[in-house]
């Protein structure tokens, strides 16, 4: 009967790894953690089938398992916000990212809506290719010239700037919703 319910699972694995392992690393940028996760998530189907746990559909328990692991990472973590970089205002002054935010001393709702901002914003960053995220990154949170970027990186200021253009298209496509969603309060 065990070697019965080692077959079952090993073929759980096979059919399912791809599958989960790619729905990890869409939302977690290290791949170190991404497998972390990945493992962790199928020794506890090996835990869940010894201690004879029921598990009906297989597949949706793998991928809630996965989204609490992943939420378990993020949490453990310290955040990698970025409220210390800055952006430039509609002067060109540099501005605080930390000010455009709600205050976090104004109240548990501003609290929250920061948190939430920060990160909505940092999964829509991590959404972005690693040439758009590269470029957005550099010009608009660390406030570097096209022109630094290109020397830098030997990548023309007309790549950089239809990169940037696609960054940004995604961001406020992706960030839309929650936007909106603030508004209203």
């Amino acid at each position: 009967m065990a070697l019965e319910q080692d077959q079952r699972i090993s073929e759980v694995v096979t059919r399912e790894q791809s599958r989960l392992r790619n729905f990890i690393r869409r939302r977690v940028p290290d791949p170190r953690d991404a497998e972390d996760i990945l493992q962790d998530v199928f020794y506890k189907l090996v835990e869940a089938n010894r201690l004879l746990m029921p598990i009906e559909h297989v597949t949706g328990w793998l991928f809630r398992v996965a989204r609490n692991r992943i939420t378990d990472l993020f949490r453990k973590k310290q955040p990698e916000t970025f409220s210390d970089s800055a952006v430039a205002d509609e002067d060109g002054e540099l501005v605080r990212l930390e000010d455009l935010l709600p205050s976090p001393d104004a109240g548990p709702a501003a609290l929250y809506a920061r948190h939430v901002l920060l990160d909505e914003l940092e999964l829509a960053i991590d959404e972005l290719t690693e040439d758009q995220r590269e470029v957005f990154v550099a010009h608009e949170l660390e406030g570097r010239s096209f022109k630094e970027i290109a020397a830098d990186t030997g990548v023309s200021v007309n790549t950089l700037l239809a990169r940037k253009h696609q960054a940004v298209l995604h961001l406020r496509r992706r960030l839309q919703s929650i936007y909106d969603e603030f508004r209203k309060v």
